[in-house]
C-alpha cells in the first residue's frame, strides 16, 4: 500500500444555488450515480484536498454515499457513514434509513444498518436497528379489532376533502373495522400535525374508524431516492414495491387487514399506475410470504357537475381566493380550520363564503 495523505472529513451545506457541489457531482458521476434534490448536506472526505468520499443526508435518510475507486475497499464507507451518523444525531435524527442496490447489503450492514424491504436486484430499504420495523409491527398489535373483513386506507389529505370521506364511507360501510394512516412526512401544503386533525375530524361521525399517527415506515413519494436508478419509470415501480411491501408485511399483519381501498385516479398518471402497483404487490400470493389482501378500487366522489374532487383542486381554489367553491367539497371541519389559516385578512370572505 502507498502512502496517502490522511483524510480529512468535513461537512458540506447544500447552497440554495447547489453551486458548490461540483466535484461531488463528479464523484458521484464517475460511481454512476446521480443526486437527489431534497440533500441539505454532504460529509465529505478528502485526501490532500481531493474528493474522495461523500455522503448526504436528507432529514433521517442517508443518500448519495459514493467512494472514489482507488479508496475502495478500505472502509471508507463505513467511515462516511458513521460520520453521517453523527450529524444526524446532532440534529436530532437517531432512527435512520438509506436506500441502496441490494449488491451492497452487506457493506451498509458492516455500518449497522438492517434490510426492512426489497424489490429484486433492484433495490433495498435499510434502517439503523435491527428491531425497529418488528417493533412498530408489533406495537400496531393493540389497535386489532375481530372482524371478517378490515379495511385500510393510506392517505395524505391535503387537505381533507369530501372525497377523502366519501371513501372512508365506503369503506366503513363494507366492512367490520377501518384504519386509516396518514402519511406524516411534512413536505405538504398543509403540516402533517394539520393534516391529520382533518382527517380525525372528517371522519369523527364513522364509530368503525380508527385513524392512526403517521410513522417512518409510510413512505413519501417525494423523498424516495432516484440517484442509484436514473430512470424514472424504474423510480416510481420501485416507491410502489417498496412502499407496498412494508405495508403487506409489517403493517397488515399485526392488524389483521384484509383489504386495502383507494380512490380511482382519472387525473395523476403516477397515482394511477401506483394502483396498479397495489394489485400485483398486495394481491399477488406469490410475492411475499405474508398473506394477500384484496385491493378495492372506489370511484371517485363528484362534483354536481361530474368532474371528480381533487385535494389539488382545493389548493388552487384557495390561491384563487375561492373560498365559496371551496366549501362545496370539504367537509366543514376542513373549511374551519382553512378559515382559520386564512385568517384574519380572509376571515370575512371565510365567514360569507364569499
Amino acid at each position: 500500500m502507498y502512502d496517502r495523505d490522511p483524510l480529512d472529513f468535513s461537512v458540506l451545506t447544500v447552497t440554495p444555488a447547489r453551486d458548490n457541489l461540483a466535484d461531488v457531482r463528479a464523484l458521484l458521476e464517475a460511481s454512476l450515480l446521480g443526486m437527489d434534490a431534497d440533500i441539505a448536506r454532504f460529509v465529505v472526505a478528502r485526501s490532500g484536498g481531493r474528493l474522495v468520499g461523500c455522503a448526504g443526508m436528507a432529514d433521517n435518510v442517508i443518500k448519495c454515499v459514493a467512494v472514489a475507486a482507488d479508496y475502495r475497499g478500505e472502509n471508507l464507507s463505513a467511515r462516511l457513514v458513521g460520520e453521517v451518523e453523527q450529524l444526524a444525531a446532532q440534529q436530532g435524527h437517531f432512527h435512520l434509513f438509506l436506500y441502496t442496490r441490494p449488491a451492497n447489503i452487506a457493506v451498509f450492514r458492516g455500518c449497522g444498518f438492517y434490510p426492512i424491504a426489497q424489490m429484486g436486484q433492484v433495490a433495498v430499504l435499510m434502517e439503523n436497528t435491527p428491531v425497529g420495523i418488528r417493533r412498530y409491527s408489533r406495537s400496531l398489535e393493540q389497535y386489532y379489532r375481530p372482524g371478517t373483513s378490515i379495511g385500510a386506507v393510506v392517505m395524505n389529505a391535503n387537505p381533507f376533502t369530501l372525497g377523502h370521506r366519501y371513501l372512508a364511507e365506503q369503506a366503513a360501510a363494507a366492512c367490520d373495522w377501518v384504519h386509516i394512516f396518514v402519511v406524516r412526512e411534512d413536505l405538504s401544503l398543509f403540516p402533517y400535525a394539520a393534516r391529520l386533525e382533518m382527517v380525525r375530524q372528517g371522519v369523527a361521525h364513522l364509530a368503525n374508524v380508527l385513524v392512526h399517527d403517521g410513522s417512518d415506515y409510510l413512505i413519501s413519494r417525494a423523498t424516495f431516492p432516484g440517484y442509484f436508478l436514473r430512470d424514472a419509470g424504474l423510480v416510481s415501480k420501485t416507491y410502489s414495491a417498496i412502499d407496498l411491501l412494508i405495508f403487506r408485511n409489517f403493517i397488515a399483519p399485526p392488524l389483521g387487514i384484509t383489504h386495502r381501498y383507494v380512490g380511482t385516479e382519472p387525473y395523476c398518471p403516477v397515482t394511477h399506475q401506483y394502483n396498479r402497483d397495489m394489485r400485483e404487490w398486495l394481491e399477488d400470493p406469490s410475492r411475499s410470504g405474508q398473506k394477500p389482501l384484496r385491493v378495492v378500487e372506489i370511484a371517485r366522489k363528484c362534483h354536481a357537475v361530474g368532474h371528480a374532487i381533487s385535494a389539488s383542486e382545493v389548493r388552487a381554489l384557495l390561491v384563487q381566493r375561492q373560498m365559496s367553491r371551496v366549501r362545496d367539497i370539504v367537509p366543514p371541519s376542513t373549511f374551519a380550520y382553512l378559515c382559520r389559516r386564512e385568517a384574519p385578512e380572509r376571515a370575512g370572505i371565510c365567514a360569507t363564503g364569499a
